[in-house]
Order: structure tokens, then C-alpha cells, then sequence
């Protein structure tokens, strides 16, 4: 499958790239002032999966491999980048690229770092990325419609499309995200997809806190948990600074912090499924003595499409595959078991992969 990418976005100095430098493991210190990413940097980061060391508990391998999302940083927006202001049209295109958005807001106070607007508020913060994106998304589709409307007397196909475009033209002008339009139908969502709107995309808000609330319980992040509620969209709560530190321990150090700070693990890796989910991906198996791997697949995905993510050949020479949960392993302890118990399932062209789902593929020459 194509490389899908979630970027990370907001206002200049609310922690991105020290998020980013701490998700990707980089070293560097990130610069205390607004544009210090001009050209976006892309990560590769793993996505935690503590199914694989189950796996490896029954079935003996030299190895594991994860899935990984990829991470884009880009640089700072500030008020006015639709107009052209802090080189905003270089980096609007680059958010129109990526497949989802990670909304970094700041919720801590720190007086050495300086806010871009002057104070800490991230609804305001929010809102003012959110008109950015919108005005940005207005300024492409208002005369994407007016052309559209002129060919339409010479292409009747293109009434679907009008539609569609007004919708959103319609949810825009009203100051709301093209995401807040609801479409259902198949023809609807290829339109919608092909126009790639900025605002159409997911987005998942991440609350960089201080250091004395790093689950976001209370304070700033719990306005923002508010906010996000009522557009529907998911939070995240985040320490930059605290996951910058872990990033740089040992196991056993890591631990140590964790458990001191009351968290199980880094909320990075958190990130890392939250944005892997955000880009509706999900996770199967295979299992042997080279390597236990989790294969990236989107959610729907059907047996050979599945296949084909092993090698291309194997979608059109697909015959069946033999599948089981981790679940179904930890009861009966190995595959041989699986199979006399009748828990390894044969399934056809038809079948449409669960995330988790472990399995063996029949395929023709």
C-alpha cells in the first residue's frame, strides 16, 4: 500500500518540533523562535504493539518487526499564513499533502519561552490555526466551483461534483471544517477525497503540558478535551519536555521516571497508535521462525488486497489464507493445538481482515 503520512501543525513555539525530535529519537535541540523547520522534516516512528512479544512467547523468531506510521513536522503557522504572512503558502501546501493532522496546542507556562500571540490560551490557539486552514481551503474552492460551473454545460457529469464542492463551500463560508460535512455516499466521498481539502482531515488534538500534569487533567488540557468533544475529534495529552528526557534513558531509568510520574509508558507511543488509527490503518500478523511482523492494511481490507501488502503477486495469485487471533494462541499454546481444535480458519477472497488477525496465505504460482 502507498505511504500514508500525519503531519504535525500549529503556532510557532507550542513544542512540535521537540515532539517530533523526541517521536523520531533525533538529538537536536529544537530553535526557541517562530520558522525554525522551513522544509518539512519526515520521521519514520514505530507504532508499539505488545501483541508481538505475545507472539514470540509461542512461537520462537529471530525477530520482531512492527508497523511505523510516517510523522511530517511543519513549520510553525501564524495568524495571516492564508494571506502569504510567515511564508504560509509554502506551508499550507505541505499540510495539504499528508493524509491526517496532529494539532499541537500549548497548555503549559513557561516564561522563557515566548508565546507567539503573548499569553497562553490554546482555544485561541486553535481557532486561529482552524480559520488559517479554512480561509485556505476557501481561497482553492471558490473559483474551483466557478470553473466548474462554466464547463458544466458541456459536461453534465460534473453536477455530482458541483455539489459536493458547494457543500463544503457552504460549511466554510458558515465557519465550519470541511470535516464537519457528512457524506455517505461512494460517489460523494471520491469527489470530496479528489479535492483534498485541508480541513476535510482528521485531526487529533495533542496538549503539550507541563511537566506538573503530564496526563492533561486538568487546567488548559481539560478545555481543550472539552473543545475536541464537541467537534468529535480526539486529544492526547503530552509532555514534550518529559518525553525528550525518557527518550534519551535506558529501559531501566525510563521505568523509573514513568512510574514516578504515575504514567505506564511514554505517552509518545500512545501517539504513535493514536496516529496510526487516525490514518484508518490497522495491524495483522505473520508469524515464523525469521520474523514475527506486523503488516500495515487500511480497516476494510479484504484477504488479497491483505497479501499483496507482502508482496504485489500475491493478490492476483491468492487461493486462501489460514487465520487466528492472539487470543486464540495464548489459549492453546501453539499452532498444532490451533489446528486440532479447529481454531485455525480457512478464508477466502471474500474475507475482510480484523485488526490482529494472524495468518498463513495460500497462494498460486
Amino acid at each position: 500500500m502507498s505511504s500514508l503520512e500525519v503531519g504535525i501543525v500549529g503556532l510557532p513555539n507550542v513544542g512540535k518540533s521537540t515532539l517530533f525530535n523526541a517521536l523520531t529519537a533525533a538529538k537536536a535541540e529544537a530553535a526557541n523562535y517562530p520558522f525554525c523547520t522551513i522544509e518539512p522534516n519526515v520521521g519514520i516512528v514505530a507504532v508499539p504493539d505488545e501483541r508481538l512479544e505475545t507472539l514470540r512467547k509461542f512461537i520462537q523468531s529471530k525477530e520482531l518487526i512492527p508497523a511505523s506510521v510516517r510523522i511530517v513536522d511543519i513549520a510553525g503557522i501564524v495568524r495571516g499564513a492564508s494571506e502569504g504572512e510567515g511564508l504560509g503558502n509554502k506551508f499550507l501546501s505541505h499540510i495539504r499533502e499528508v493524509d491526517a493532522i496532529l494539532h499541537v496546542v500549548r497548555c503549559f507556562k513557561l516564561d522563557d519561552v515566548v508565546h507567539v500571540e503573548g499569553s497562553v490560551d490554546p482555544i485561541r490557539d486553535i481557532e486561529t490555526i482552524d480559520t488559517e486552514l479554512m480561509l485556505a481551503d476557501l481561497q482553492m474552492l471558490e473559483p474551483a466551483v466557478e470553473k466548474a460551473k462554466k464547463l458544466l454545460k458541456g459536461d453534465k457529469e460534473l453536477a455530482p461534483k458541483i455539489a459536493v464542492m458547494e457543500r463544503f463551500l457552504e460549511a466554510l463560508k458558515a465557519g465550519k471544517a470541511a470535516r464537519s460535512v457528512t457524506l455517505t455516499d461512494p460517489v460523494e466521498l471520491k469527489h470530496a477525497k479528489a479535492l483534498s481539502l485541508i480541513t476535510a482531515k482528521k485531526v487529533l488534538y495533542i496538549a503539550n503540558v507541563g511537566e506538573n500534569d503530564p496526563l492533561g487533567e486538568t487546567g488548559e488540557a481539560k478545555r481543550v478535551r472539552e473543545y475536541a468533544a464537541k467537534e468529535g475529534s480526539r486529544v492526547l495529552a503530552v509532555c514534550s519536555k518529559l518525553e525528550s528526557e525518557l527518550a534519551e534513558l535506558d529501559e531501566a531509568s525510563r521505568q523509573e521516571l514513568l512510574e514516578s510520574m504515575g504514567m505506564k509508558e511514554p505517552a509518545l507511543a500512545a501517539l504513535a497508535r493514536e496516529a496510526y488509527a487516525l490514518l484508518g490503518l490497522q495491524s495483522y500478523f505473520t508469524a515464523g521462525p525469521k520474523e514475527i511482523r506486523a503488516w500495515t492494511i487500511h480497516v476494510g481490507t479484504a484477504a488479497p488486497q491483505a497479501a499483496a501488502v507482502i508482496h504485489t503477486d500475491f493478490e492476483k495469485q491468492f487461493i486462501r489464507a489460514e487465520v487466528y487471533g492472539v487470543d486464540d494462541l495464548v489459549q492453546h499454546k501453539s499452532e498444532a493445538n490451533l489446528r486440532a481444535a479447529g481454531k485455525l480458519r480457512v478464508e477466502g477472497k471474500t474475507y475482510v481482515f480484523r485488526d490482529g488477525d494472524v495468518a498463513h496465505f495460500l497462494v498460486g504460482a
